[in-house]
């Protein structure tokens, strides 16, 4: 949620959306007007997920606000141009922050297991929540092969064999998501993938800050990709562990109960 209320930040300080994040065209009316909003919702909205009373409405704030641009920016994106990996990437990293605000309501508003909060709050909304998150990942990994000069000018030039990193990274989204859409060791899996987002965030765009600080596209990568993490990180602490071992029936998800 931090990352969040930091990329509200950026927009109060810009007058700007979060860029590729918030591809809000240039011919919508009220632009800039619509961008101070924006800001002031994220940076509210993840301040509020600090206190305990208003943890839970904050949380769902948040999680609503990234759904709109799920809906109303990311998806229009893909539907023009469905064999476009780019539009997919967006749509998928979006639709991650979405499952992680998701299970954060559902975690922090879990004592209110009546009314309304229990559609979000129950278990079979987490799970959905999960299977959401793993469909995300292979999509994401893809654009790793698809892009591949991209992600080798990313990985940090200290590191050898550059290219092959770019592969594999791209290889372990997949086999992440894979892994959690066939609930194969499913909480090593989001373990694993979290702390490899992790790694991304320190490794590449803690750099990028310290040697442009201020330019405002490190920033805004830097905070969506901690937004990614915090996301990736719920998602993996929502696995009890039981679910560490390899389930022993299909139905692990629990969806036809």
């Amino acid at each position: 949620m931090g990352g969040l209320a930091g990329l509200g930040l950026l927009s109060l300080l810009s007058g700007d959306f979060a860029l590729n994040w918030q591809p809000v065209p240039a011919s919508v009316p009220w632009r800039q007007p619509l961008a101070y909003a924006s800001g002031v919702i994220l940076v509210v909205s993840g301040l509020g997920t600090i206190v305990t009373r208003w943890a839970t409405l904050s949380a769902l704030s948040l999680t609503i606000n990234v759904l709109v641009w799920l809906l109303l920016l990311q998806l229009p994106r893909v539907i023009a141009n469905p064999t476009n990996e780019a539009m997919w990437l967006g749509f998928s990293e979006n639709l991650v922050l979405v499952v992680g605000g998701w299970i954060v309501v559902a975690s922090v508003g879990a004592h209110e297991r009546d009314g309304h909060w229990y559609v979000i709050a129950g278990e079979k909304s987490v799970r959905i929540a999960r299977l959401l998150f793993a469909a995300a990942l292979p999509v994401i990994g893809l654009s790793h092969f698809v892009y591949v000069d991209v992600t080798t000018s990313m990985v940090p030039a200290w590191l050898p064999a550059r290219t092959t990193f770019a592969y594999i990274t791209g290889g372990a989204h997949m086999a992440a998501g894979i892994a959690l859409l066939l609930a194969i060791v499913p909480r090593l899996a989001a373990t694993l993938e979290a702390l490899m987002i992790s790694a991304f965030t320190l490794l590449v765009w803690v750099p990028r800050v310290a040697a442009a600080a201020g330019s405002r596209a490190p920033w805004t990568a830097l905070l969506a990709s901690s937004a990614l993490t915090g996301a990736a990180w719920a998602v993996a602490h929502s696995f009890s562990k039981a679910d560490a071992g390899i389930p022993s029936r299909l139905d692990h998800y629990g969806l036809m109960r």
